[in-house]
């Protein structure tokens, strides 16, 4: 049983094991009753999580768990004690998450005033990320293999919010003292030490990337304007010198802050392969309320700044193989698919590539002179547009299936979340397995790009 201790912890900055032990040492003070929570729900702040979440898409292999010696053996889909523990918990405040939301903020922010000046001065929407991250990652904690690799990115990601080892303890203590707060008929003493556990596995996997990361690479780069091409009214795309070397692999993203929105950073994919002058490029499309996409589209001029977060994804080719590779490409999405089309030309490659570029229409196909061109290029490509002109709901899933076969191929899905979602199940349906799909989409910890 976890003993509520009264003092902080120190916070550790290596582990081990990534942070996975299941053991009950947990690093900051969990909330000890719910009398030691304000009761008149206050009024919170709404800002954006220091969080970032990447873009259209995310993974690397985690050492094992350390096994705990006196919980039972479960089968290999069983969910694990403290999942069981942590989902009933989610169960509970999924349908008051508002509520939750601003508690959690107004703990933050009224015992850690402090904290306030790493989120953004004014955030209304979206300001549910921290905390929805948070949750997400608990839910998912029996997945280790892709939570650990999304963990690690975020402990790197974090670096450019000036997030240091000291704050992951209040982030903690505001999250059970939130919880506690609202999930009245599942929280005990067992739930609440499951929480803990679980918080420092995450905390401490996103402390150890951030340490490690910290020895070679800054924590952004800056990043100028060079050039400004607007394809169509909404979409442009924006080339950028950064101010020293960006190392990055064709099919990987990055995140974006302009200087007309500080601290609110978006995810992008680079749009070519590594270039010899080191310039990067973006495909950004201006969304409804999207501060940075409208900012980037119509606002940015060459000459401008911006800061740019380290690369990650691992929607990357695949060197060591001749598997012929099928990429499907929605909208913007069509990007890194660019790129990946680049990387394959560079290597002296001649297997297959076959490319579904799909668009609500032809005005949506902003990209399709560049990709015919390559096509003309480079004898192993093929480029299929596919546009619902007369709104008969095509999708980019459905011209899959009428091509083939695909049992030699690797799949590559960039772009919007249901595109991605719905090309797995196509490719899955004619026979390409799990382990030959790759994208960069990790359920609802993976936000689009605003």
């Amino acid at each position: 049983m976890f003993e509520a201790r009264h003092n902080m912890d120190a916070p550790t900055t290596t582990s081990a094991d990534n942070g996975i032990s299941g053991e009950d040492s947990g690093w900051f003070t969990p909330h000890q009753s719910k009398a030691a929570a304000p009761q008149p729900e206050p009024a919170a702040p709404q800002p954006e999580a220091a969080i970032p979440q990447p873009a259209d898409h995310q993974r690397e292999t985690p050492k094992p768990e350390a096994s705990r010696p006196e919980a039972p053996k479960r089968s290999a889909h069983a969910p694990s004690p403290d999942a069981q523990l942590i989902q009933r918990t989610m169960a509970e405040i999924g349908p008051i998450a508002d509520k939750v939301t601003s508690y959690f903020y107004a703990l933050l922010f009224v015992h850690h005033p402090h904290l306030r000046g790493l989120f953004p001065a004014s955030m209304d929407t979206q300001r549910d990320r921290l905390l929805k991250a948070l949750l997400t990652a608990a839910e998912h904690i029996d997945n280790k293999q892709v939570l650990v690799s999304y963990l690690q990115y975020l402990g790197r990601g974090h670096r450019k919010y000036g997030t240091s080892a000291e704050h992951y303890p209040a982030v903690g203590e505001a999250l059970l003292g939130a919880l506690s707060h609202y999930a009245t008929d599942s929280w005990n003493a067992e739930t609440e030490a499951a929480w803990v556990r679980t918080y420092t596995t995450i905390s401490q996997v996103m402390i150890d990337a951030a340490a490690e990361d910290e020895q070679k690479a800054p924590p952004w780069w800056y990043a100028e304007v060079v050039s400004h091409d607007q394809r169509t009214s909404d979409i442009a795309v924006v080339t950028v010198r950064p101010d020293q070397p960006y190392p990055f692999l064709a099919g990987q993203y990055t995140t974006l802050e302009t200087p007309w929105w500080p601290r609110i950073w978006r995810h992008y994919s680079f749009a070519s392969a590594p270039r010899a002058d080191g310039l990067l490029s973006f495909h950004v499309r201006a969304v409804p309320a999207g501060w940075v996409s409208n900012a980037l589209v119509h606002r940015a001029r060459p000459g401008d700044t911006l800061r740019l977060g380290p690369p990650a994804g691992t929607m990357t080719v695949d060197h060591s193989t001749e598997n012929g590779m099928l990429c499907l490409g929605g909208g913007t999405g069509i990007a890194p698919i660019k790129a990946l089309i680049e990387d394959v030309a560079e290597h002296g490659e001649r297997r297959p590539v076959e490319v579904f570029y799909g668009a609500r229409s032809d005005h949506d196909l902003y990209d399709i002179d560049t990709m015919l061109r390559l096509q003309q290029s480079h004898s192993w490509l093929a480029v299929r547009p596919v546009v619902d002109r007369h709104r008969q709901h095509v999708q980019l899933p459905d011209a899959v299936r009428e091509y083939g076969p695909w049992n030699e191929y690797d799949a590559y899905l960039s772009g919007p979340p249901g595109m991605i979602r719905n090309g797995i199940d196509a490719l899955l349906g004619v026979g390409i397995p799990s382990e030959r799909i790759r994208h960069d989409e990790f359920e609802e910890l993976i936000a689009a790009a605003r």
